[in-house]
């Protein structure tokens, strides 16, 4: 297996090929969090023009507002308790728990603790880059 680095947005990005497939490796530990709101921030890890996935951490009672985009979005908790608004209910989520956003519908959430949620987008979310 071969393997090629190159650095991308503050962080050393590998791929290996094999048998003709790219795969993309993002070593968290290098990817430098940008501050999104209040207490919240946000690592870009691995992505691709149809697929992304985030690190997002939260400080308790911090807050991702309320928003909407096309994409299609797959949130996983990965530790601690969130309250999700989307379109208008609230659910509350623990680790381990996870959550499917249809594109265009209007959703934000409320860090009841500190926490960690993966995000997963398709398409890529551009903006963020």
């Amino acid at each position: 297996m071969r393997y090629v680095k190159w650095d991308c947005f503050g962080s050393s990005i590998y791929y290996s090929y094999e048998k003709g497939e790219r795969k993309m490796i993002v070593h968290n530990e290098e990817v430098q969090a940008v501050n999104c709101e209040p207490g919240v921030t946000r690592k870009i890890l691995s992505y691709s023009e149809e697929l992304m996935m985030t690190e997002v951490s939260f400080e308790k009672g911090a807050r991702g507002n309320e928003h909407k985009h096309p994409h299609r979005q797959i949130t996983y908790v990965a530790k601690g308790e969130f309250e999700f608004n989307m379109d208008g209910e609230v659910h509350v989520v623990r680790q381990g728990d996870s959550i499917l956003i249809p594109g265009d519908m209007l959703h934000g959430v409320h860090a009841l603790e500190e926490g960690i949620l993966v995000d997963i987008f398709t398409p890529m979310r551009k903006d963020f880059l």
